[in-house]
Formats: structure tokens, C-alpha cells, sequence
């Protein structure tokens, strides 16, 4: 079949690969129950009313369907977490889709929403759940209007509510609409949030969801592409779907693409076998870099992951193999940076968002996400001193202690750190802040020692950032960045 981009799905491209969670992307009308029916919508649901739940649990089970909102658990395991016989049970669907690069998710809601609200069924028959509550990120008027106006087709269908299909199986969902806060996108965050509070992490253990979430009851937070897959696993199996992709990373996963490429975009790629070189400058995808220019480094995860440089282009899709090379796969957004781009500026943009969008509750997280965002915009705005290079990593460390993770650079002999790292915050916000000031600095080290370097002469004193422990250097500046992010 000939390549065409389809113009109300940005960059998403149709070809041979096989197509899973974007089947009904060319057609106009794909987000009305109608075109639903047509292309076998709700077959998956009445498959798995005609089995038992258990046999459903374990058709999702087999099929090793990972999760794709960025930690990549498997999702059959993740609902075997329920402690038994204690009810009731919910489900809680994570829409707030808010990493840097990410809108995977936002698409599928706005384009195919009775996909989601069928596997949000077939998640709650296949473990038991009382109730469903689907949380939209509060910016995404397009997708809340779509799946707000597929619910009522749903219900008015007899799809959702009582006795569905004739059955005993009954579910009522709610629609909650988000405030625009990032850090919901951690599944305990979210929790509070919808049972009213500020969005802040809990502490786990003992606040695992599946064993103690909303209002205190077993709950499963699955993400909108992870369950958007179990219609198309329950109308072909889990057999079907393991043939897709490799045993460890089956079936397909969506990826964001944006940045200095020709045809940034949307893509269904299939897990496992794709790699970056092919997504980035594969004519299937996004057709090389803008204007010919040369690669000089991607954040192959969103936002939070370590960065990668042209050595990394041949890996992969697997989490297996990105996580032993210094980074993650995360939440399937792949951010591509040419041989233009201000590294320093690029990691600033990033970190500045991490900053305000910490919600305040871990100290290392509060005040260092903070301190890298001042000391990192001074550095970029050529005010810095090699001694405020020293500070970033003494902050990052307080966030991070030990390794952090980065990527090989091998004409300077420098080996990857491997995926994941410690971090002294209940989630993933502070980390986060400092992955783009960790990489850049690790793997352009000279980008940012020429900013410093007409300031030299300032290191003559303590310095007015934050430092590790007392505040006033115990020592001379390093002479490489290179030599300060091996030894924090």
C-alpha cells in the first residue's frame, strides 16, 4: 500500500505495519459510534462477556501488554495486585497526558474514544471493577468534548451502564476533567485529585492503588493507550498479538515525534523491531531531518529521559536494551534536536518546566528544581562561573545520589550508566528536572564550558548558589564537566 499522511492526524502515515490502536484513524468520522460499529467496535466487549473474567484476565495476561503511560509494567500482572475479596473495586483511566513531547493519548481520545471506553470495560469485567473514572488532562477541550459525547452514545446505546448486553455486568463512568497540573500524571497524584484534594503523591508503600487507592479501596490506573489495546486483543487473541513486535515488547506503541524533523507526528510503530534511525529518518515516518541538517542529539522517552546522541540511533524500541544504554522509553514521545540547537537553552526549557511544575511536597524537589533553574539560566545567559557548573551536580545529586544514567559518547571513551536512577523524592518530578541538565552537560560538556569561561575570573569566592552540603566550595572549580558528572 502507497504512504499517505492523513491531514486530521498529523504525521501519522499509513503503510504495511501493522495497525492496532490507529485502525480507524483515516476515516473522518472515526470518532462517532457510528464508524465504531462499522470497523468492529464493542466485539472485543461481547467477547469477553461470553468467558469469565478470569479467562479475560488471562488473555491480557498472556498477551504481556505493557503499559504505555511510561513505566511499562505489564498490565495483566499490575490487575493480579487486587488484594481478594475486597470490595469494591476501581478503575481509574489516566488521561492527563502532560510530559514534555507527549500527545499520543490526546489524539486517541479525540479520534477513536469508544475505543477507550470498550477496553475501560473490558478492564473492569475481566477484574472485577464497581466503577471507572476517566481523567482528562483540563487543556484537552477537543478530546474531553469526544469522549464526553461518546459516553452518552455509549449509554444511550445500552454500552455502558446497566446490565450491558443483556448480562449481569453493569459500570458506570465518570468523566473528570483535570486542572493542568502535571505531576497527576503519577498515578497517586491523580488519586488525590479526584477525591478533591491538591494533586500530590502518596507515600508507597503502603499507598499501592491496587491495594489501597481511591477512597481507600483496591484500584487500577491504567493508561489510555495501554487500554485502548484490549479491544483488539480480545477480538484476536493474545496468540495474534504476541506475533507482533518481540516476546518481551509485543504488539505496537504510539510515538510522539517532534523537533527538527521533516514530518513530525503521531506514529504506530511496531514495538521491539523499530528502531530510532527508523522512526527519525525512515520515509514512513518522519522522512529525515528539516532541511538536511545533521542529528546532534533526541530525548527518546519525553521530557524526563536521558538523552541520547547519533551513536544510540540503531536501538530499538525495547526497554530492555534503551535502559542498559542510559536511558528510558517513557512515555513514547521522541524529541529530535539538530546541530543548530542551543544545548544549554534546550536543557533550560525543560528544567524550567520541571520547576514549576513541582507541587512542592519533597524538599530535594521544591528547592532544587528550583536552584537548577536559576543557576542553569544564569549559565545560559553567560553570567555563570565554572563553580556554578560543580553546583548543578552537587544540586542534581541531592535529587539523584549515586549514577545517574546517561548514554555512551565513545569518541571520548565514555560508557553508559544504566536506567534507572535513586532519587530522594516520592516520585519522579525532581529527577526529572535534572535529566536534561545531566545529559546536556555530560554529553556537551565544551557547550557549556565556553559559556563560563570569559567569567573565570568570578570563581574567587563562595558561590550564591546552593552547594551539596555547606554552600562555599571546599576545593577549585573542575576542569571538565566530563570529570564531575562521572563522580557524582
Amino acid at each position: 500500500m502507497a504512504s499517505y499522511t492523513i491531514p486530521h492526524a498529523p504525521g501519522f502515515v499509513a503503510n504495511d505495519a501493522p495497525r492496532i490502536v490507529t485502525e480507524r484513524f483515516d476515516h473522518p468520522d472515526s470518532y462517532t459510534l457510528e464508524r465504531y460499529l462499522a470497523t468492529g467496535g464493542y466485539e472485543g466487549l461481547r467477547a469477553a462477556l461470553g468467558r469469565t473474567p478470569e479467562e479475560v484476565h488471562g488473555e491480557v495476561r498472556s498477551a504481556t501488554l505493557l503499559g504505555r503511560g511510561g513505566a511499562g509494567f505489564p498490565a495483566g500482572v499490575k490487575w493480579g495486585f487486587c488484594p481478594p475479596g475486597v470490595w469494591p473495586r476501581y478503575l481509574v483511566v489516566n488521561g492527563d497526558e502532560s510530559e514534555p513531547g507527549t500527545y499520543k493519548d490526546r489524539l486517541l481520545m479525540e479520534l477513536d474514544p469508544h475505543q477507550l471506553i470498550e477496553g475501560c470495560l473490558i478492564a473492569c469485567y475481566a477484574v472485577g471493577l464497581s466503577q471507572c473514572f476517566l481523567y482528562i488532562r483540563g487543556e484537552m477541550a477537543v478530546a474531553q468534548e469526544r469522549v464526553a459525547q461518546a459516553l452518552n452514545e455509549a449509554y444511550e446505546a445500552g454500552w455502558v451502564g446497566r446490565n450491558i448486553c443483556g448480562t449481569d455486568f453493569s459500570v458506570d463512568i465518570v468523566l473528570h476533567w483535570g486542572a493542568g497540573a502535571y505531576v497527576v500524571g503519577e498515578e497517586t497524584a491523580l488519586i488525590e485529585s479526584l477525591e478533591g484534594n491538591r494533586g500530590m503523591p502518596r507515600l508507597k508503600p503502603p499507598y499501592f492503588p491496587a491495594a489501597i487507592g481511591l477512597y481507600g479501596q483496591p484500584t487500577i490506573v491504567n493508561n489510555v493507550e495501554t487500554l485502548a489495546n484490549l479491544p483488539w486483543i480480545l477480538r484476536h487473541g493474545a496468540e495474534a498479538f504476541t506475533a507482533i513486535g518481540t516476546p518481551t515488547s509485543p504488539g505496537t506503541r504510539m510515538v510522539a515525534v517532534s523537533g527538527h524533523v521533516q514530518r513530525p507526528g503521531v506514529y504506530e510503530i511496531t514495538n521491539g523491531t523499530t528502531t530510532f534511525r527508523d522512526l527519525i529518518y525512515g520515509d514512513d515516518y518522519c522522512g529525515g531531518m528539516h532541511r538536511g541538517r545533521e542529528l546532534k542529539a533526541f530525548v527518546p522517552g519525553g521530557g524526563s529521559a536521558p538523552w541520547f546522541t547519533p551513536a544510540q540511533l540503531d536501538l530499538p524500541f525495547e526497554a530492555s536494551e534503551v535502559g542498559p544504554q542510559g536511558s528510558m522509553l517513557g512515555s513514547g514521545a521522541v524529541m529530535v534536536m539538530d546541530d543548530t540547537t542551543d544545548i544549554p537553552a534546550a536543557a533550560l526549557t525543560l528544567t524550567k518546566f520541571y520547576a514549576h511544575e513541582s507541587c512542592g511536597k519533597c524538599v530535594p524537589c521544591r528547592e532544587g528544581a528550583t536552584w537548577l533553574e536559576r543557576v542553569l539560566r544564569r549559565v545560559c545567559d553567560g553570567t555563570g562561573t565554572p563553580r556554578d557548573l560543580d553546583v548543578l551536580f552537587e544540586v542534581g545529586a541531592s535529587i539523584c545520589p549515586g549514577d545517574f544514567p546517561h548514554a555512551a559518547v565513545p569518541e571520548r571513551g565514555l560508557e553508559p550508566k544504566p536506567f534507572p536512577y535513586q532519587m530522594t523524592t516520592i516520585c519522579f518530578v525532581g529527577p526529572s528536572a535534572f535529566a536534561p541538565v545531566h545529559s546536556a552537560m555530560t554529553l556537551f560538556p565544551e557547550e557549556f564550558e565556553a559559556r563560563v569561561a570569559p567569567n573565570a575570573h568570578l570563581d574567587t569566592g563562595p558561590s550564591d548558589g546552593p552547594a551539596s552540603g555547606t554552600g562555599p566550595s571546599d576545593g577549585p572549580a573542575s576542569n571538565s564537566i566530563s570529570e564531575v558528572a562521572i563522580r557524582v
